[in-house]
């Protein structure tokens, strides 16, 4: 954008994917624009990934606002340059093609992900944070609690612990720990 002399204050930039058109910066973006402005997208996956939306924000940017576009990685995508009705025809196919490839693109990408966290899984790979280890008392607030000498509340403020934590630990405990007496 530097080399296109675009001042800093007018680049928008999101960390989110593109999945959607409900970004914050490109929210502001869309605000700011006006009849006769020039926006520059790096590459039509950075604008979008959905194939229909993509279409749809091109023609609402292009016709409704008046704005032109030019896609920096891709020539032929560059709205001030053949508005006749060839040079339109060509800028709408180039676009319709580079908006599926987009959307095909994310689509495998999310499969390729599935696929590797089920081979993760398989292999025995455990996904998010390590469980905390249990208070030393958890024990005997857990066997209290199944004899119902307490409830599941008491036993989870004995333990300082949250009352779904103890829930869920307790599930995970009684599967793993043979029957004992209180």
């Amino acid at each position: 954008m530097q080399e296109r002399d675009v001042p800093e204050k007018n680049i928008y930039m999101d960390k989110q994917s593109g999945k959607d058109f409900n970004r914050p910066q490109y929210i502001k973006l869309i605000k700011r624009l006006q009849a006769g402005d020039l926006l520059y997208i790096l590459s039509i996956d950075r604008l979008g990934r959905n194939y229909e939306e993509i279409q749809q924000q091109w023609r609402v940017l292009t016709k409704e606002v008046g704005v032109d576009i030019c896609v920096i990685d891709m020539p032929l995508l560059d709205t001030r340059n053949g508005k006749d009705l060839l040079g339109t025809f060509i800028a709408d196919l180039v676009l319709q093609i580079l908006s599926f490839v987009a959307q095909n693109e994310r689509e495998n990408i999310r499969k390729r992900q599935e696929q590797g966290i089920a081979a993760a899984k398989a292999r025995g790979v455990r996904f998010g944070r390590p469980p905390r280890p249990l208070p030393e008392n958890y024990d005997s607030a857990y066997w209290r609690w199944k004899a119902g000498q307490i409830t599941c509340s008491a036993a989870a403020r004995e333990c300082g612990m949250p009352l779904s934590s103890f829930r869920y630990r307790a599930a995970i405990y009684n599967k793993d720990e043979p029957a004992q007496t209180p």
